[in-house]
C-alpha cells in the first residue's frame, strides 16, 4: 500500500502530455509550448512584475494597512524574502523536469501519488477561492465606476450576506452615536436595511461578482486567450495606476497618518499577512520559465529577485500613501486605491481608477480562470478525478465540463462570501503547497550543476539552521513575550471585539482604571465613551491593560483549556516544526535555502489563525477521502502498474 500511494509518474510520460497539448502550467500564457530559449533577465523581470501586480494590490492592501497601519510596509518586505526562497525552490523543481507545469506535475515525478493529489487538491482551492476574492474586488471597483455614471445600484446587490448583517449589528449597537461609525459600515448596515425579506432572511447577494465570473466563465469556455500584446498592455496599465497612485497621492499625504506608525503592535501587522501575501500569489509564474532562459543559471534568480524587489519597493510606497492620505481606520475596504481619492475629494481619479481596475482585475481572473481547469483535466487524465474533466469540447478545443464546473465553483460563493475570509484561505492554501515544494527540494536527489541549467545554489545548513532555531528558542525563553507564555499555559487571548462586547460595567471601570494608569489616559466612565475608547486604542496597549486587570476573569479574556490548545495549535505546530528540522538538518546537512523557505512559510501560515486552519484541514481531509475511495483505485497509473 505504502508503495503504492508513492508510485510515481515519469517524465517520459509527462513530457508525452505535453506534446500532445495537455501542459497545466498555472499561468497559462506565461510560457511557450515550444520551450525556446529565448528570455533573458528584463523579460523575466517584466514577466515577475506582471504576474505579480494584480488583484491583491487593488483590493487586499486595505484590508491589511486597516490592521498594520503604516507599518504593514514591514510586512511588505517579510513577505517579499519569503517569496524568494520559495520561488528558488520552484524553479529548481522546474530545471529538473523539463515542462510547464504545476506543484502537481512536479510532485507526481518527484514523491509519487498522494502528495502529488494533496498539492493538486490544495490548488484547486487556491485557484477557487482565490478567483473568488478577484471577482469581489472587481464588483467593488465596478460598483464604484457606476457611481461615477450616476449609476446606483441597491447596495443589497452588491455586497455579501455576512457583511450588511455585521455592519447592521455595528449600527444597532452604537444607537445614535453614528460618528465613530465608518461609512462602509453605515453602507453595510444601509444593505440591510434596505434588502427584501422572507420572514428574518434578507435577500442580499453580490450580482456583479457573479456577472463577471460568468462572462469570463464564457470566454474562457468558447477558447479565448489572451495575445501576449494585450497581457502586456494590462502589466504597463497595472503600473502605470501603481506609480500614478503614488505619484498623485503623495501630494495629498498628511504625515500625522503616520503616527503612530505600528497602531496595533507587531501583532496587528501580522494580521495583514493574508492580505499581503495575496499581493504576492502569481510570483511563481516566473520560476516554470526555467527552460525558456538563455542563462538560467544566472537570469532566473535575478529575474526572481530583480521583481520581487520593483513590486515590493511600488508596495511600499503604496502603503505609506494610502495610510497617509487618509487614517488607516478608514482602509477596510475592498477598493482602496479609489477610496484614498474619493475620500480627498479627487472623485474623476478615483472614476478614473476603478476603470483601470475594473479591465485589469478581470484579466487577472480570466489568467487564472484558465489555469484551474488545467489542474482538473491533468488529474483527471492521471484517473483521480472523473473522465469528464478532462472531455474537450470537439468545436472549441477546450476542457468544456471543467470549465463549466470552475465556473459554478467560483461563482455561487462569490455571491455570499466577504473579501477577507476568501483571501485567507487563499493564502494558507497557497503558503501550505509552497511549504510542500520548499520541504519537496531537500528530498531531492542533489545533483551537480549543469551548464545552461538553473541550479539551486546549495549552502550547507548542518550548523546554520540549529544555530537560527536556537536564536528563536532562547528568545522566547529570554524574553517571555505574553503570547508565547500563555501558549504553554494552554491560553489565547480573545480577539478585541469579543471582549469588549463581553465586558459589563464593572469589567469596564477596570479595565479604564488601569489604562489610565498605564498610560496617563484621563478617560470618563461613561459607557459610550469607554467602549469608544477600548476600541480606538492601540491593539498592544488594549491587551497590555487587559492582561494586567485582575478583576476581569480569565474566562472573558481568553479561550482556555482544550479551546486554547486549538486557538495555540499552529503555533506548537511551528516549534515543533522548527526543532525537528534543525536536527535533520545537522544530521542530513540540509541545504539553508529550502529551509529557510519551508520555515518562513510555515510561519506566515500559523498568523492565520485557528479559524483558518480548522476550514483548510477540513478542506484536505474531504481530499483525502475522495482520495481513498476514488482517486486511488482509478489511477492510470494504478492500473498500468498492476498491469505490469
Amino acid at each position: 500500500m505504502s508503495k503504492s500511494i508513492f508510485r510515481k509518474k515519469s517524465v517520459a510520460k509527462i513530457l508525452n502530455d505535453v506534446e500532445c497539448g495537455f501542459s497545466d502550467s498555472e499561468h497559462p500564457g506565461t510560457t511557450s509550448s515550444q520551450l525556446k530559449k529565448e528570455l533573458n533577465v528584463k523579460d523575466l523581470t517584466l514577466m515577475g512584475i506582471a504576474a505579480v501586480v494584480g488583484a491583491g494590490i487593488f483590493s487586499t492592501i486595505g484590508e491589511a494597512s486597516f490592521h498594520g497601519g503604516p507599518a504593514v510596509s514591514i510586512l511588505f518586505i517579510l513577505t517579499a524574502v519569503t517569496c524568494g526562497f520559495s520561488a528558488l525552490c520552484y524553479a529548481e523543481f522546474a530545471s529538473r523536469i523539463p515542462v510547464a507545469g504545476s506543484a502537481y506535475t512536479y510532485a507526481y515525478a518527484s514523491f509519487g501519488e498522494l502528495i502529488a493529489w494533496i498539492i493538486g487538491w490544495d490548488l484547486l482551492m487556491e485557484y477557487a477561492i482565490g478567483n473568488i476574492a478577484v471577482a469581489i474586488s472587481w464588483s467593488e471597483y465596478f460598483v464604484n465606476l457606476l457611481e461615477g455614471f450616476h449609476i446606483h445600484m441597491p447596495k443589497f446587490l452588491t455586497m455579501d450576506y455576512v457583511s450588511a448583517l455585521r455592519g447592521h449589528e455595528q449600527v444597532q449597537a452604537a444607537g445614535t452615536n453614528l460618528a465613530d461609525i465608518s461609512d462602509k459600515v453605515k453602507a453595510e448596515a444601509l444593505a440591510w436595511d434596505q434588502a427584501p425579506g422572507i420572514g428574518g432572511f434578507k435577500l442580499i447577494a453580490n450580482l456583479p461578482a457573479l456577472l463577471i465570473v460568468i462572462i469570463i466563465t464564457y470566454l474562457v469556455y468558447v477558447g479565448i486567450r489572451e495575445t501576449k500584446k494585450a497581457t502586456n498592455a494590462m502589466v504597463v496599465l497595472k503600473i502605470v495606476i501603481v506609480i500614478a497612485v503614488i505619484v498623485v497621492g503623495f501630494f495629498y499625504v498628511t504625515p500625522a497618518n503616520w503616527h503612530p506608525f505600528m497602531p496595533n503592535g507587531f501583532s496587528g501587522v501580522m494580521k495583514g499577512v493574508s492580505g499581503v501575501f495575496f499581493a504576492y500569489i502569481g510570483f511563481d509564474a516566473i520560476s516554470t520559465t526555467a527552460e525558456e532562459c538563455e542563462r538560467p543559471q544566472r537570469d532566473l534568480p535575478r529575474g526572481m529577485i530583480y521583481s520581487l524587489v520593483i513590486c515590493t519597493v511600488l508596495y511600499i510606497l503604496i502603503a505609506l500613501v494610502l495610510t497617509g492620505m487618509v487614517s488607516y481606520k478608514d482602509l477596510q475596504v475592498g477598493d482602496p486605491l479609489a477610496f484614498v481619492f474619493a475620500k480627498v475629494g479627487l472623485n474623476k481619479i478615483s472614476y478614473v481608477i476603478s476603470i483601470s481596475a475594473v479591465v485589469a482585475t478581470a484579466s487577472v481572473l480570466l489568467i487564472f480562470q484558465l489555469g484551474q481547469p488545467r489542474i482538473w483535466m491533468s488529474m483527471s487524465r492521471d484517473g483521480l478525478l472523473p473522465k469528464a474533466f478532462s472531455r474537450i469540447h470537439p468545436k472549441y478545443q477546450t476542457p468544456a465540463f471543467a470549465t463549466v464546473v470552475t465556473g459554478f465553483v467560483v461563482a455561487i460563493p462569490a455571491l455570499f462570501m466577504n473579501l477577507t475570509e476568501v483571501t485567507d484561505l487563499t493564502s494558507i492554501g497557497t503558503l501550505f503547497a509552497f511549504v510542500l515544494v520548499c520541504g519537496g527540494v531537500l528530498l531531492l536527489p542533489r545533483e551537480e550543476a549543469v551548464k545552461g541549467k538553473f541550479h539551486l545554489p546549495y549552502v550547507n545548513g548542518k550548523f546554520i539552521i540549529p544555530i537560527i532555531t536556537l536564536v528563536i528558542l532562547g528568545s522566547v525563553a529570554w524574553f517571555k513575550p505574553a503570547a508565547q507564555v500563555e501558549m504553554m499555559q494552554f491560553k489565547k487571548l480573545k480577539d478585541r471585539s469579543d471582549i469588549i462586547d463581553n465586558m459589563d460595567n464593572n469589567d469596564e471601570l477596570s479595565l479604564l482604571k488601569t489604562t489610565n494608569q498605564l498610560y496617563n489616559a484621563n478617560v470618563t466612565a461613561q459607557p459610550d465613551s469607554a467602549k469608544k475608547y477600548f476600541k480606538d486604542i492601540e491593539e498592544d496597549k488594549f491587551n497590555t491593560a487587559l492582561r494586567q486587570t485582575n478583576d476581569i476573569s480569565d474566562a472573558k479574556k481568553y479561550y482556555l483549556g482544550f479551546d486554547g490548545f486549538l486557538y495555540n495549535f499552529p503555533n506548537y505546530l511551528f516549534f515543533i516544526l522548527i526543532i525537528v528540522i534543525a536536527v535533520y538538518s545537522f544530521i542530513k546537512n540540509f541545504s539553508l535555502i529550502p529551509v529557510l523557505g519551508l520555515m518562513s512559510c510555515f510561519y506566515l501560515m500559523t498568523e492565520l489563525g485557528y479559524t483558518n486552519w480548522l476550514r483548510f484541514l477540513i478542506w484536505l481531509v474531504i481530499g483525502l477521502v475522495i482520495y481513498a475511495t476514488y482517486s486511488y483505485k482509478n489511477s492510470v497509473l494504478g492500473k498500468e502498474t498492476k498491469a505490469a
